[in-house]
């Protein structure tokens, strides 16, 4: 049975973190978030199934395992989501960062059982390899949702559920902007994110996906990045060399593009111009760029997931079925728009 959810909730970006609190609300910012209207069917996960007990959020401390470093927006946004979301149900958060490191995410999940966490919010590093976390916590009935990057475990046995973007339309969207932008025609390079986790994967899927049917659009090389700025900025100069006659870049997150924005300038091309520039995120750098005529298009990944996640806990908790996936739903930002929507961006 589909299922349709909608919250709402505005998300503030606001660095720094502390591994347990109860943090302060201020005056929020960016679009609300809410779940697409088509969720995935088939049958859902609930108490009934599991025999986990039923945990009242206010006052329940809640888990939190960041997978990477603040210095990334979306990161950023992310963990703030989590938070003010905490703070809005009476939730006590205890917050763990593993610096991209799959063991030390592992161990900090099992770290926030040992602490108390009786519910979990997890932002998995990678697809594969979290399964001695989620034995842990499962041997403890602590109910674990994820967000962003999917698991190859299985839901409402390993996990309750995945909250995240369809990658693979995200793709699809980033290649009808190329398309859109090229008229159809150019050499197309492709900044692939960090390997091992299905959003490289799909979002690299959904592009070329996109553009199967366009001829006149041929990726002419491909490498990754890393999801990082400066390695984006590398690679982009690497293949400027190599590919001198490239037209278009799609970059499978922001931090990239921004960093091949940078190579261009430096080899004498007019990024948004000679060189079309696609990418997946919604940061306010990026689509700042497309604002300044930098930039040619940003597809959002919308990383607010404070509401949807807190609310599923709270309907799980109630006795009610959840989907197994729940899909967020992302905005896109061009050049019709993104002055308009600068305000939108994290």
């Amino acid at each position: 049975m589909s299922r349709i959810l909608f919250i709402a909730v505005a998300a503030l970006l606001v660095t720094g973190c502390t591994s347990r609190e109860t943090p302060t609300t201020a005056s929020s910012e960016g679009p609300a978030a809410s779940a697409a209207q088509n969720q995935s069917a088939g049958p859902g996960c609930a108490r009934s199934k599991t025999g986990y007990p039923q945990i009242d959020l206010k006052g329940a401390v809640v888990g939190f395992s960041q997978s990477e470093k603040e210095a990334n927006p979306f990161r950023t946004a992310e963990t703030q989501s989590i938070r003010d979301e905490a703070a809005k149900r009476g939730a006590e958060l205890l917050y763990t960062n593993a610096q991209s490191d799959l063991n030390k995410q592992i161990s900090d999940i099992k770290s926030l059982i040992d602490r108390g966490a009786k519910l979990l919010i997890v932002a998995p590093l990678n697809s594969d390899g979290l399964q001695p976390a989620f034995d842990a916590a499962k041997a403890k009935q602590v109910p674990v949702v994820t967000i962003d990057r999917k698991v190859s475990s299985q839901p409402c046995t390993d996990y309750l559920t995945f909250i995240g973007s369809d990658f693979v339309e995200q793709g699809k969207r980033a290649a009808q902007q190329m398309i859109k932008a090229t008229g159809g025609n150019g050499k197309v390079a492709i900044l692939l994110g960090a390997s091992g986790n299905n959003v490289t994967v799909d979002r690299t899927k959904g592009f070329k996906d996109g553009i199967a049917g366009t001829p006149g659009l041929t990726v002419v090389a491909e490498q990754t990045g890393e999801f990082d700025r400066s390695k984006g900025q590398a690679v982009m100069e690497q293949l400027i060399q190599s590919n001198p006659d490239i037209t278009a870049v799609y970059a499978e997150n922001d931090e990239m593009g921004v960093g091949a924005v940078t190579a261009l300038k430096a080899a004498g091309k007019q990024p948004g111009k000679d060189v079309k520039i696609v990418s997946v995120d919604g940061t306010r750098n990026a689509v700042q760029l497309i604002a300044d005529g930098s930039y040619t298009a940003v597809v959002e990944s919308n990383p607010r997931f404070g509401p949807l996640a807190f609310d599923t806990l709270e309907k799980f908790g109630k006795g009610d079925e959840i989907p197994n996936t729940i899909v967020i739903s992302d905005d896109e930002y061009d050049s019709t728009n993104a002055a308009q929507k600068l305000a939108n961006a994290y």
